[in-house]
């Protein structure tokens, strides 16, 4: 293939995009973002994010970025109380942070990490050649054609990448449709996990000491033949039919809406050609897990993508993309369905919401509805064994290093794979030596306790791919050489 322009060219600058972006350049790869849009969106869909979101913006030291951040310890399932503090780390998520700043904050790391975002540019045209990607654009100097090693669409539930690459997405249409609005000079009562009356359900959040958001699903409206949002009289005169308050007389900051449309991408890769974000699942956004799976298959891709162009990937490493995160999607577009259903059905889902009820009483079930909605409970493949850690997320804790305090988030800070000796072993490090080109392996123990029972393999996303008791070293080299590639052979 002809001199490449980058090797990764990602379409959308959403959080995804910029995610990507600033994972890819932890790597040292070449990025080029292209977005449609000439300005940074100033409203916001989002108002949040997860609780797995938390955790992967502290892999990555982000989380200082966004300052203090409220997280609610309950929230519900299709309206539903439910304890979120039921399992560690959980909550239902930050609240009142629009998706404007998350992607201004995401924009900065990813520019400063040397990432090239092009505003005004939009893919019209691809080609998979076998050994790279040539991307057709049109922008502000006209039409281009760019080639890079892989193209990832982030570009939104009406992508154009996925489109082109003949990505079928299957689903279904949309049955309802929730219209909001951004107002200022009003006083309204806030409920921030919605109020069901008689005629449908309201929303009401607060945006900072002046605005407020409102939310409302009329029952029996249907969806608005058109892509345009509403108009606030339209907003307006349903908010006053669902609640019997007039809210005419505020003022309009934005008008919006979304539907239940559910949808997801049969192939998240087709060739050299990725999807990720609402590129590659749509659904109804409860409990901010649109942003939220759009920033967990990112992060899950990006280590992969790099090392595919770096050369040391081990073979099938880019399918475990899709393999890994199309079932995460699906469970997103179910657990949203039947939130939907639990929360905005008529009377005649009454009895669904009692037995619903009694089950939430049962700490097993709060703890599985919890860990699906969260993305905590989230596990991949790993090496064999029966660890409770394997294929699963390494929660934050405080780790000595060299005699100074660290943590096992920062550890990940460079997006590398990080191999945690707990007992400054000369075997594990014999083992790891072939590997420390692509691995960080670190001596580390607990501040609290002298050291861990075990050590860890831990990918660059967070998830634990081996673990070694008292010492062993069983596995580890077969664990590096399926996540991480051949060894180096003058090691």
């Amino acid at each position: 293939m002809d001199t490449l322009n980058a090797d990764v060219i990602i379409a959308g600058a959403g959080p995804s995009g910029l995610m990507l972006a600033g994972e890819l350049r932890l790597s040292g790869l070449s990025v080029i973002v292209l977005e449609r849009l000439t300005e940074p969106m100033q409203q916001s869909r989002a108002l949040g994010f997860s609780a797995r979101t938390i955790e992967e913006f502290g892999q990555r030291g982000l989380l200082a970025e966004f300052g203090e951040l409220e997280t609610i310890p309950g929230g519900h399932f299709g309206g539903i109380p439910l304890d979120y503090t039921i399992i560690e780390g959980g909550n239902f998520g930050v609240r009142g942070v629009p998706q404007s700043r998350t992607e201004g904050i995401l924009f900065k790391w990813a520019v400063g990490l040397g990432a090239e975002i092009r505003r005004g540019h939009e893919v019209v045209g691809l080609t998979d050649t076998g050994d790279g990607v040539e991307v057709e654009v049109t922008g502000p100097e006209g039409p281009q054609l760019l080639r890079a090693s892989y193209l990832v669409g982030c570009d939104g539930a009406r992508s154009v990448v996925r489109r082109l690459a003949g990505i079928d997405f299957p689903g279904t249409n949309a049955t309802i449709e929730m219209k909001m609005a951004d107002v200022t000079g009003i006083p309204l009562r806030i409920r921030p996990t919605g109020e069901v009356g008689e005629s449908g359900m309201v929303v009401v959040l607060p945006l900072g000491p002046h605005a407020t958001r409102v939310v409302v699903f009329e029952r029996g409206a249907g969806v608005r033949p058109t892509q345009e949002p509403p108009t606030f009289p339209e907003v307006a005169a349903s908010f006053e039919r669902v609640t019997g308050e007039d809210i005419s007389g505020a003022n309009v900051i934005w008008t919006s809406y979304f539907t239940d449309a559910s949808r997801q991408a049969a192939q998240y890769r087709k060739g050299r050609v990725f999807l990720a974000g609402d590129a590659a699942h749509i659904h109804l956004p409860i409990g901010a897990q649109g942003i939220s799976a759009g920033v967990g298959d990112v992060v899950n891709l990006g280590w992969k993508l790099a090392a595919a162009v770096k050369g040391h990937a081990p073979e099938g490493l880019l399918d475990t993309y899709h393999a890994e995160r199309h079932p995460v999607g699906a469970r997103v577009v179910a657990n949203t369905l039947v939130q939907r259903s639990l929360y905005l059905g008529g009377p005649e889902m009454q009895p669904l919401r009692d037995i619903f009820t009694e089950l939430t009483r049962i700490e097993d079930v709060g703890r599985h509805l919890v860990g699906v909605v969260t993305g905590l409970d989230i596990t991949y493949g790993a090496a064999p064994g029966d660890h409770p850690l394997l294929g699963h997320r390494l929660p934050d804790q405080e780790l000595l290093v060299g005699g100074e305090k660290s943590s096992t988030y920062e550890l990940l800070h460079h997006g590398r794979p990080v191999l945690i000796d707990v007992k400054d072993s000369a075997e594990l490090r014999t083992v790891a030596a072939a590997w420390t080109d692509r691995v960080d392996v670190v001596t580390a123990s607990r501040p609290d306790s002298g050291a861990p029972a075990a050590s860890l393999l831990v990918r660059p996303d967070g998830y634990v791919a081996w673990v070694g008791v008292d010492g062993s070293c069983e596995g580890l080299g077969q664990a590096l050489t399926d996540w991480f590639g051949s060894p180096r052979q003058e090691a």
